[in-house]
């Protein structure tokens, strides 16, 4: 039996302020598992540790517990230059995100893939001219059909990104603010099923009407 293709097991980053006395300034938790290659589609305000959890997950972040695995591999011990053929972090205008190196490399383990298996779009810049949103989504759909998974993060400011959330993702993530320090994860299979959630609906305005 094959495992998820990301599990995400206790999953903390917490930083941390002060020498004498350090206090925590952020925490974010996460806990989730997904079996099958699918396309999610995150939410969240500014602040709430979108980004942060992308680079957990693709481990250009250290965290402070827990472990992310994709396709059974951990994703923090695998070699850096590797980390590649294992998940992906694109940022905005599709750039790479490069990764913090906390150990050498020869100490790691070698990616189990050739290719990426998880592919992260952090609030990607969509034209609207010109059939290109018809083609990222069509992209988003083709990694999906290869075994991959996607895992697109919007910042809804206008109706297309709410119709573009709707018409591409199987799932849905809310990044979720719970106190001024901590943030956790709330989880749905729909986005009607999502905007339910209070938060959720005062986070979106006017467009949780749409």
């Amino acid at each position: 039996m094959n495992p998820p293709i990301l599990q995400v097991q206790g999953l903390v980053k917490r930083y941390r302020r002060g020498w004498v006395r350090p206090r925590t300034t952020f925490e974010l938790q996460a806990d989730f598992s997904v079996d099958e290659p699918a396309i999610i589609g995150v939410m969240g305000a500014n602040g709430a540790g979108k980004t942060t959890l992308f680079e957990l997950i693709t481990g250009g972040n250290q965290p402070s517990a827990g472990r992310v695995l994709v396709n059974g591999q951990d994703i923090h011990r695998t070699r850096y230059e590797e980390r590649d053929r294992v998940a992906l972090h694109y940022h905005q205008s599709y750039q790479l995100r490069s990764l913090s190196r906390t150990r050498p490399s020869f100490m790691l383990e070698r990616a189990h893939s050739q290719r990426a298996v998880v592919h992260l779009f952090d609030e990607p810049q969509f034209n609207t001219q010109d059939g290109y949103i018809g083609f990222m989504l069509d992209f988003f759909r083709q990694l999906r059909s290869e075994g991959r998974l996607v895992v697109l993060c919007l910042h809804p400011n206008e109706p297309v990104h709410i119709d573009i959330l709707r018409e591409v993702c199987d799932r849905f993530i809310f990044v979720r603010k719970d106190s001024e320090q901590v943030s956790r994860l709330l989880f749905a299979n729909d986005l009607k099923a999502l905007v339910r959630e209070p938060s959720v609906a005062a986070y979106l305005g006017h467009l949780a009407q749409l």
